[in-house]
């Protein structure tokens, strides 16, 4: 306090004699009195009147004084005009509301994310003013898009918000508050449930879409202590508490699991999940639900299994058992890799691998057969411990290990309904070509016939000529028996 007085009067002197006056200011309690004197230098030339003197001046009130020395000038409080007091007054104002701004950053500074209580002061455009029960100094406010939308305020009624931020202003400080947070869904768990409190059972993972549904997900520090249990409390009174506050805004509680697809299942609770089939490259999770759970699954507006989604942190696909049954077929999940398909991974201790090479490719990363399977040879020769003769065993290894069927067997006969890998789309013929292959095609049958004709032709002349050879030979035959009967 004697600070600020001080503060204050040396702005007054500063008006009434200058900016860089120096002084002493002893303020007594006891007497209830304030002496003030400014000191200055005697000099030859006085340059800065407000703390330099002349020392034919300074001899007017001693003869004694020579360069060097310091003037003492009693001040009584009395002297000071209107000017200086306002601007004494001024200053202890602004050090006042500067103490107010320090209190206010020293007090919030290490309470952000906790539970705060007030009341509301004002209602401007859409955001609350509230004045807090522990500093009402303070400016705090709850934005608009920080409150939830099933509620509704009015003047001079309690609220109790969590503190997201302290946002700094040209007046100062200003405390943001909010009721839409995830954190607010927290610190009233926090406040309800004493284990959270403890440390006991921990929130994990709190995903919140503000008057809808809010998913949160937690682990107990104790195998004695079941979390879902001591979140709810006894016959609910726990979480009804919790439930009140929120305006009837549904919660689902579920317990924390560090295997995605157990999280998953449990995080679309209350629908119940037949499977769940996690892609840990891609952070995608498939849910197949049963027929009657679908809805349950999905939500209203998609609410319930999106809130899953951002508690999880992996993307979830929902399908219902029909409708994967009917995909499922095509599906990469449903036949384990595209790459390859129906294809086992096993250790490379199962391969005849030396054990030096062995080790020098474990060493590298490199323990299943999958995870060579692509590399090259450029890629063996730079695994430390691997040269050029390991390596051509190795991709012989791979080839012999990775065959390709003859085509002939590849193409053995689909099922009906069988789609297939690779579709050759037949080629288009022009008119001009359609025409050649005709004239081709007719071409090609008249000459067939030409010589089919010239070969029956050729057929029937032998057949002619033996004919008439025989009738000359019966002919001749005929005229010798004739002669030989004149004969006799």
């Amino acid at each position: 306090m004697h600070d600020l007085i001080k503060d204050g009067l040396h702005a007054a002197l500063a008006k009434r004699f200058g900016a860089n006056v120096q002084a002493e200011i002893i303020i007594d309690e006891e007497k209830g009195t304030i002496g003030i004197v400014v000191l200055k230098e005697v000099v030859d030339e006085v340059i800065d009147s407000s703390r330099e003197v002349s020392v034919t001046e300074a001899r007017w009130d001693d003869p004694d004084f020579q360069v060097g020395d310091l003037l003492e000038i009693p001040v009584e409080f009395e002297d000071f005009g209107r000017t200086a007091v306002l601007a004494a007054k001024q200053r202890i104002i602004q050090r006042v509301r500067e103490g107010e701004r320090n209190r206010v950053r020293e007090e919030f500074n290490d309470k952000i994310g906790e539970l705060l209580s007030g009341e509301v002061q004002a209602i401007e455009r859409g955001k609350l003013v509230v004045m807090l029960n522990m500093l009402r100094e303070a400016e705090a406010i709850i934005p608009w898009r920080e409150q939830n939308p099933r509620e509704r305020f009015r003047q001079s009624e309690p609220i109790r918000a969590v503190l997201k931020k302290l946002e700094e202003t040209p007046k100062g400080p200003r405390l943001i508050l909010s009721r839409a947070d995830p954190e607010f869904v927290a610190a009233l768990f926090k406040l309800e449930v004493p284990e959270i409190y403890q440390g006991v059972v921990k929130i994990v993972d709190i995903a919140r879409e503000a008057g809808g549904r809010t998913k949160i997900a937690v682990v107990s520090n104790d195998d004695s202590i079941d979390p879902v249990g001591a979140c709810v409390g006894l016959k609910g009174s726990r979480v009804q508490a919790v439930v009140s506050e929120m305006s009837g805004e549904r919660i689902d509680i579920v317990p924390w699991h560090p295997d995605p697809e157990i999280y998953a299942k449990r995080s679309l609770a209350p629908a119940k999940v037949a499977k769940v089939i996690s892609d840990t490259e891609r952070k995608v999770v498939t849910a197949i639900v049963d027929e009657d759970q679908l809805s349950l699954a999905i939500g209203r507006n998609g609410q319930n299994v999106r809130l899953a989604s951002q508690l999880i942190g992996w993307q979830i696909d929902l399908y219902s058992s029909r409708e994967w049954m009917e995909r499922g077929a095509q599906s990469a999940l449903f036949r384990g890799t595209e790459e390859y398909e129906g294809a086992a991974d096993f250790p490379l201790q199962e391969l005849d691998i030396a054990p030096a090479v062995l080790a020098a490719l474990s060493e590298a990363g490199f323990k299943t057969f999958l995870s060579i399977i692509d590399l090259q040879r450029d890629d063996f020769l730079r695994v430390t411990g691997v040269g050029p003769e390991e390596t051509d065993a190795l991709m012989k290894l791979i080839e012999e290990l990775t065959i390709v069927e003859e085509q002939a067997e590849l193409s053995a006969e689909a099922p009906p309904d069988a789609t297939p890998v690779a579709t050759a789309e037949p080629s288009v013929e022009t008119d001009d070509e359609e025409d050649q292959s005709g004239e081709d095609a007719d071409l090609t049958a008249t000459d067939a016939a030409v010589e089919t004709a010239e070969a029956s032709d050729a057929e029937l002349e032998d057949v002619e000529s033996e004919t008439e050879e025989m009738v000359s030979a019966e002919a001749e035959a005929a005229a010798e028996g004739d002669s030989e009967k004149q004969g006799t």
